[in-house]
This record gives C-alpha cells, structure tokens and sequence, in this order.
C-alpha cells in the first residue's frame, strides 16, 4: 500500500515532456544519461531574476547570478533600509552564496541580514524564518532549523517552500519519521522538479533507492535551468555511485560540470568516481580543482584517503591539516564541523578525542550519520560492544537506519569480527561490498582481507545427517 501511495504521488509528475529536452531514463534501476537537447521559448530573465525566482523558491541558482542578486539587493537597501522582504531574500541569497562556496563567512551576514527583515517586520515575516532555517542547516545546526521552519510552518502551513528546510532538520535529527510525514504534506502542495530532487532524498534514506533514482531522474528532466539540472544530476551521480555504479555515477558529474562548472560537488564527484576506476591521475586533478573552488573538509578527507591508498602518505597529511584548518574557519561562521572532525580523528588522528567530539554530537543531534560515525570512533578506541550498538542504529531499518550504505555496513562488520560475532560480520562484509565493491579506496580493499581472514563458513551437519548431534 505505502508504494502504491508513492507511485500515485509520483505519477502526475512522471510524463514525456514536449520538444528537445534533457532527460534521464532509469533503465533496470539505474540512472541513465540521455542527450540533452535545446530548449525553446521565451527568453531567458535577466541573471538577477532568475536567481531571485531561484532563491524565493529554494532551488539551485547559478554563482554569477546570485551575485548580480546579492549586488542588486544590497545596493537598493542602501535606499530602502525599512525593505523586510529585500533584507529576507538577501540573507537567503548570503547562505545559497555560502553554501555553493563553502565560505562559511557568508554566513553571519546571512543572519544579520535575515534578522533585520524580522525587525521591520516580525509578524507573519515567513521568508526570514524559512531563510533562517535553511541558514540553520547549512551550518549543520538541525535544532536551530527545526524551530525556525517549524516557526515557518505555523505562520504559513500551506507555503509548500517552508518543508525543504524542515525535511533536512529532521532528517538531521535522525526523526525521519517525520521527514516522510513534512515530504508527503510537501507533495499534496506542490509538484515539480525541486519537490521530485528532495523526495528522492527521502525516500533514498528510507533504502528505497528505486523510488529515490525515479525522483532524481523525473527531476533532471524537467529543471529549467542549467544550474538547477547541474544540482539534480549531482545528486543522481551521488545515488549512482552509493549503488555501485560508478561508469553511471561519472556521466552524471560530467554532465553536471559541464551544465554548470561551478558545480564542485558534481567535480569531487568525478574525482570519487574516478578513483574507484582506477583513473588517478584525473582523480587527483578533479579532487584538487573542486577544494580550490568549494573547500569543504569532506573533499580534503577523500583526497587524503586517496593519497594514503597510493602510499603517499606525505601529501595525505597535507590534506588532513588542510581539513583542520577548514572545519576551524568554517567554526568562525558558525558551521558545525564535529561529524566530519570525529570521522577524520577516527581514522588518522585520535580516536579517543573523535569519540567525545561524537559523543556531544549525538547527544545534540542524533542523525543516523552521526551514529555510524559515533560507533566507528568507539571501534577504533577499543570499545566494540558499545559500538555495536550505534553500528545497528545506522544499519538497522527498525532503528531508524534505512539507508543502503556501504561504508556504514563495512563498519557494523568489522565491528563484529573484532567482537568474533563472525557469522554475522561475514554477511555484512559481504553486504558491503554487494552495495558498493568501492566504497572507499582505503576501506573496501580492508573489507576484501577482512573477509579471507574469517574464512569460509564452517560446513555444520543438519540434524538428522551423519555426524549430527555428536553421533555418527
């Protein structure tokens, strides 16, 4: 019943568009590029335009034109102070600028911003609190943008763009039973591409990857814009790859790079994809370019573990101390770096320090990535039957841990073979590397030796057979 509810509220999005247009097929459950082709039709708005329909809308906007944007609305509040909805859209413009970026001091001026406008007027002033919910969230404070869009939500229920923000804080919080609950009210508003992009996002962390590619895919080919196809094509790629699918994952991220080459995701993309291929050299070159544009500490830890594959340990502890330095400058704009931080200190620093950085972050906010994170960093201290126990919360569907990950299930049964549950890490080992055989360039060629050292399972007799039961 649940996926017959799914496909009706999918159903009226998923239709053959007139004309050249780009689309994505899903062909045996795998994303699949078609050609893109031309549009034809009014011209284009002017970039200021289209990226202030873009940011009052939550949907991707390409760099240039939110700065024409940002130009455009800071210069006319210089005239116009008392201007709430300017200040509102500008404060938005400011995290879509940081986001993209990864300059974490777009940030406070976001709030400066987004708070003048609930100072000139704060009374039903929808547009601040839905701006200071996904400021919330870009800086990985769920909390702070569950009460902002809930804030939102109770000024305006039925303004379909105050779910997105709310959708990720809960997700964030690891309550996705009310994500699902905000995504099912979203769809009964609102159809489209940006709806279709953020249910496949749900339902991919619920594991129902199918429903989250046909998202993705209807999503894809019904954007309107460049940078807007570039950002769903992105996170195809992203699903592509989590899958296995890595020929797939990386016509993704070139197709989204070469729509909008400021799409650095869609480039660290390239590099993961590249890297699991055996494509170096242009892994190294993909992964350089995207921190010099977008330096966000996950792409500094992937291209360290790149480099410690290859046995350049040198140039990894470069990229780990660059990590350090962006999570520390990220902190000054108010991003919370704790998950990634705990990540890195688990594997190439100090375990016991990633796990009082996680052990605060899951008390705050207890996402299903902060549980796999929180019971690998208790595994690499030495404390494997406590992190047993947020091992099966990141993988346990009943637990809340829906998502099909590899590295998550890798973690849950290595976990398990140092606690000698050896059946049981066996099957995930073998899950692992079933989800995805290159998850990660240092982890999964760890998940193939772990597995010849457990051996094959033993050839135990059925009762009743020769030997059973001690006879025989």
């Amino acid at each position: 019943m649940e996926k017959q509810q799914q496909e009706r509220r999918r159903r009226p999005s998923r239709r053959v568009l007139a004309g050249s247009v780009v689309g994505c097929a899903v062909l045996g459950g795998v994303l699949t590029l078609l050609p893109w082709g031309q549009r034809t039709g009014p011209a284009a708005p002017a970039p200021g335009a289209q990226a202030l329909a873009a940011v009052t809308t939550g949907v991707p906007a390409a760099l240039p034109d939110l700065a024409v944007l940002i130009e455009e609305r800071e210069s006319h509040l210089r005239e116009h102070p008392e201007d709430a909805e300017s200040w509102a859209v500008l404060g938005s413009a400011y995290v879509e600028q940081g986001r993209r970026t990864a300059d974490a001091g777009y940030y406070p001026r976001a709030e400066r911003a987004l708070r003048r406008s609930l100072q000139e007027r704060a009374g039903g002033n929808v547009e601040a609190l839905g701006g200071l919910s996904a400021l919330a969230g870009a800086r990985r404070d769920f909390p702070a943008a569950r009460k902002w869009g809930e804030a939102a939500l109770k000024a305006a229920p039925k303004r379909w763009t105050t779910y997105p923000p709310l959708i990720d804080a809960y997700t964030g919080l690891g309550d996705h039973q009310a994500a699902k609950k905000a995504l099912d009210r979203l769809l009964e508003l609102r159809t489209g591409p940006a709806v279709l992009a953020r249910a496949g996002g749900v339902y991919r962390d619920h594991g129902w990857r199918e429903d989250a590619a046909a998202s993705l895919s209807d999503a894809a080919a019904g954007a309107e814009t460049p940078a807007e196809r570039a950002a769903y094509l992105e996170r195809g790629g992203q699903l592509a790859f989590e899958r296995g699918d890595r020929k797939a994952a990386l016509r993704h991220f070139q197709e989204a790079v070469r729509l909008d080459p400021d799409q650095r995701a869609a480039l660290a993309g390239q590099g993961r994809a590249l890297a699991s291929l055996g494509r170096t050299t242009e892994a190294l070159n993909a992964y350089r370019v995207a921190l010099a544009k977008q330096p966000l500490p996950q792409y500094a830890l992937e291209l360290g573990e790149l480099y410690e594959s290859l046995g350049l340990g040198q140039a990894a502890r470069v990229q780990y101390d660059t990590l350090r330095d962006q999570v520390r400058r990220a902190a000054a704009g108010g991003v919370d770096g704790e998950l990634v931080l705990g990540q890195f200190e688990a594997d190439h620093g100090d375990p016991e320090s990633a796990v009082r950085r996680l052990r605060a972050e899951w008390r705050r906010q207890p996402g299903i990535a902060v549980a796999d994170a929180l019971g690998w960093a208790l595994h690499r201290a030495g404390r494997d039957r406590e992190a047993l126990g947020f091992a099966r919360i990141a993988t346990d569907g009943t637990k809340g841990g829906g998502v099909r990950s590899a590295l998550y299930t890798y973690h849950r049964g290595m976990i398990e073979r140092d606690l000698e549950l050896t059946g049981s890490a066996r099957r995930h080992l073998q899950e692992a590397l079933r989800i995805n055989p290159w998850f990660s360039t240092l982890h999964a060629p760890r998940a193939r030796q772990a597995l010849v050292g457990l051996g094959e399972p033993a050839d135990v007799p059925l009762p009743g057979e020769e030997g059973a039961d001690g006879e025989g």
